[in-house]
């Protein structure tokens, strides 16, 4: 049996000399995997930052979470991950999906299913040296190839939460970021539409990565406002899980046009209609128990591995309690 892996995603929320003193600390915790955001305008440059954390760090895999096919063209990414592979050692992973609500500041929507497929296979076509031509709605390449080396064996996760995504990552990915909150119904229901398209495709279910967003403290009120504003994103991008949960469809619609658009840390008006015990069920929102219950849920729903985004004014404080709880579940952590 695997032994389940945990990690941290980060936006590049901070200065360069933060960023990389939390590198470290999180390396010291012995974490597997560094995510960082990619969101446009509202956050530094994700491969800049895997690139300093890939020079102040030895061991951790590091990531986007995620990219997607319009803001940056898939030949840049493949450039882009090829290069952040290269100087980690071959510890990239390419997490890339649909886009969110940061598009929306670039007069964008989210890409279709068929252009997340057509970046994948293209990416990973100038990673083996081919000479790639596609035409898709999102994107063109004439004849493209790369002209230097990179590992064809860079691992791709697909960003999920829809059930066709879901599907599309286990026919396809090296593994699937689930964004499903943290409650076993909703959890269930992901693994099993990316078991199906494993299935379907004939071919084991790849890696189970679960985002746990938000926050643990002591203080379970000051937990609960600081992972409140990630609850309102369900409505919006991922209206399924709210039906899963048993929010009512008329309180769905009122967040959703409460919050239009941008990060979910702008959605804090909308949040507040939102009941509490739906906050604590798809977050970490609570105490050391409360996270160790949501990591136990998660893990038994069937996921390969968990990993921390920190919400709040106290966020290596959530990662140092997350590493604790983690090992306190698992039992293999130092």
């Amino acid at each position: 049996m695997t032994v389940p892996r945990a990690g941290v995603v980060l936006q590049g929320a901070y200065s360069p000399d933060e960023f990389t003193t939390m590198v470290e600390r999180i390396e010291g915790l012995r974490y597997d995997n560094l995510w960082l955001t990619d969101s446009s305008l509202h956050a530094r440059n994700s491969y800049a930052y895997l690139t300093l954390a890939a020079t102040r760090s030895s061991t951790l895999q590091l990531g986007t979470a995620v990219t997607n096919p319009l803001t940056r063209h898939p030949a840049i990414t493949a450039a882009a991950a090829a290069t952040v592979d290269e100087i980690s050692g071959g510890r990239m992973v390419l997490g890339i999906g649909a886009g969110d609500r940061p598009l929306l500041a670039l007069g964008m929507e989210p890409a279709k299913l068929a252009s997340v497929r057509g970046a994948i296979d293209a990416i990973r076509a100038l990673w083996s040296g081919e000479t790639v031509s596609v035409q898709d709605a999102a994107f063109t390449l004439e004849g493209a190839h790369m002209r230097f080396a990179a590992r064809p064996e860079i691992p791709v996760y697909i960003a999920a939460s829809g059930p066709k995504m879901l599907e599309l990552a286990g026919e396809v990915a090296d593994g699937v970021i689930v964004l499903a909150g943290l409650f076993s119904d909703g959890l269930a229901w992901a693994i099993e539409h990316v078991e199906r398209g494993a299935t379907a495709a004939g071919r084991e279910r790849p890696h189970v990565a679960v985002f746990a967003y938000g926050a643990i403290d002591e203080d379970q009120d000051a937990a609960l406002e600081a992972a409140r504003t990630i609850a309102a994103w369900f409505p919006q991008t991922a209206p399924v899980v709210c039906e899963l949960w048993g929010l009512e469809p008329e309180l769905v619609s009122a967040v959703r046009d409460a919050y239009k658009g941008g990060e979910f840390q702008e959605a804090a008006g909308a949040a507040k209609l939102l009941p509490d015990d739906f906050v604590r069920e798809v977050a970490l929102a609570g105490d050391r128990d409360q996270a160790r219950g949501r990591i136990e849920a998660t893990l038994a729903a069937g996921a390969d591995s968990v990993h921390v985004f920190p919400l709040g004014q106290r966020r290596m404080e959530t990662v140092e309690a997350f590493a604790a709880c983690f090992r306190d579940v698992v039992g293999v952590r130092a």
